[in-house]
This record gives C-alpha cells, structure tokens and sequence, in this order.
C-alpha cells in the first residue's frame, strides 16, 4: 500500500500536534497558531486583490498537492463561530478544492479590515505573479484603502519610493495602453515613455507601431522626445505641430527597427529635408559583414 507523505515538515507537524484543531468547527482554535480547518469553513478574501486565476496553473498546483500535501500553510482570521476568512493564500485554498482536500494548514490571526486588506495585499505583491498594472493598482489601494503616503507604502513593500511611483504612474496611461500592458503585449520599459504624451492619438499610434513592428524601447523613447522637441518658434511640438513632419520621424525609427530585426545589428537613419538620406548598418567583426553580404546575395 502506497502512503501519501505530508506536504507539511516535521516542524509545522509538529507545531499541529500542540494546538486545538477545527475540523468539524465544534473544538476552538488558538490565535496565532497552525490548525488544520476545514476549507467548508473557509471564505474567500474580499479584499483579494487578483480577480483572474489561471486556470491551467491551478489544475498544477492541484496535482502537486494531490502527490506532496500543502507545503505552505494559508493565513487566516477568525470571522465567527467556527468560520474563517482567507487573509492570503486563496490560490492554495482553490487548488485545494479541486485535490479533493477536505482540510487545509492554516495559521489563525485575529485582525480588522484594514489590517487584513493591508496584509492580503502586501501578500499578493510579494508571492503572487502579478502583472505591472496589478501592482500598481494593489499600491494605489494600499494608499487610498489604508491611509499610507508613499513613503509609507515604500516602507511596507520593501521597494524604493521611485520604483513605487513608477508603478503609480502606469495608471495615469490610457487604458488601451494599460490593458496592453497587463496582457503582456508591451513592457513597463515601453509603456513608461508614454505617460508624460499629452497626445492620446499619438500614444496609441505607437502603441500599434510597438506591437506590429516588435519596437525596442529605445526607439519607443526616441519617438517620443522627438515628439516633443522644441521647434524653431520655441514651442513644443505636441499635439499641433507639423503632422508630416512628425510622421516621418515616426516612419525612420519604425524603418530602423525593421533593419535592426533583419541585419541583427544597430542601425542609424539619417534624412535632410530634401528627402536625401544615409543608412548606416554597424558591424563588429569581418565576420559580421560577411554575413550581411551573404544576406543580399540571397
């Protein structure tokens, strides 16, 4: 006969072996302790800053813990008698279900709203594979839901005020633009470029040119400070300013992006305003030229 080993270690056994436990509800539980409860008592977290679960990651994380137990116990508090709601571990809590668990490790801590949003929230930006956009609305709820300033909200994440206010500004871009970022289609290193555009219009332009045309970043940050050069009369060149011209300068970095992609190699698009022009193409070695030479003759 094939005995299922426990996902827990020979510590939080035996930590499970000195507290009450709460399967059935009717045996109270200590505060502050490990106990294994019944997921039936469990409610989910309404604070639980992600709304989407994978569902292919969930079916794996179910076959592991269907083969090794839990390996990390959820948190949770106490809401009533024999009732617990999750402060974090909802993913673990979900895979569970679907193991077929019917109890589940859990650490018990008594704590308010405001405590248990900062904590789920806190934990979900730590463990929790989250997108950019997530993030940054997870620190604006922090500081909107828990009255915390940046600096405070710095402090309680472990990161540096300016990587928190990078992240809070993602939320001032257009949602076309945050939801482009959210699925992946373009970086935080593109979308930062384009908070400061006033120009929707333009902003969604190149949003379309990093997407079709695989832009880097760079070239994302070039069209934009070309964008916004000053022109000859001392103005900024926004929204009102030469449309050719601002065209054709979008046109030669998308244009030196294709070459970079075709030669693998950094190149450089200069055009006078007569329409005359230079193609540089850089190399490294011989080696890479002889490629390169190879490549038009085919």
């Amino acid at each position: 006969m094939t005995v299922k080993k426990s996902g827990l270690g020979k510590g939080l056994t035996a930590l499970l072996q000195n507290v009450n436990t709460d399967v059935s509800g009717k045996n109270p539980v200590a505060l502050n302790s490990i106990a294994e409860i019944s997921i039936s008592d469990i409610e989910a977290n309404p604070f639980q800053p992600r709304h989407e679960f994978d569902e292919a990651a969930l079916d794996e994380l179910a076959e592991s813990i269907t083969v090794h137990g839990i390996i990390q116990p959820i948190t949770v508090r106490k809401v009533g008698h024999g009732k617990y709601e999750i402060i974090s571990g909802e993913r673990r809590t979900r895979a569970s279900i679907r193991a077929g668990l019917k109890t589940i490790p859990a650490y018990v801590r008594l704590s308010n709203d405001q405590q248990m949003l900062e904590m789920a929230l806190i934990e979900n930006i730590h463990r929790e594979n989250l997108n950019p956009v997530e993030i940054a609305l997870s620190y604006q709820r922090l500081m909107e839901e828990c009255t915390l300033k940046q600096e405070e909200l710095a402090e309680r994440v472990g990161k540096n005020r300016s990587t928190v206010t990078n992240y809070l500004r993602l939320l001032k871009l257009p949602e076309e633009i945050q939801i482009a970022l959210r699925d992946g289609q373009i970086t935080m290193g593109h979308a930062r470029p384009l908070i400061g555009l006033e120009d929707k219009e333009f902003a969604l332009h190149i949003l379309d040119d990093i997407i079709d045309n695989d832009l880097s970043v760079r070239s994302v940050e070039e069209m934009v400070k070309n964008k916004n050069l000053p022109a000859r009369d001392g103005k900024t060149k926004t929204g009102g300013g030469s449309h050719a011209a601002t065209s054709r300068v979008e046109n030669l970095n998308v244009w030196e992006q294709k070459f970079a992609n075709l030669w693998n190699s950094k190149v450089t698009i200069k055009m006078g305003k007569n329409g005359k022009g230079v193609v540089s193409i850089a190399f490294n070695t011989e080696d890479d030229l002889v490629k390169m030479a190879e490549k038009l003759e085919k």
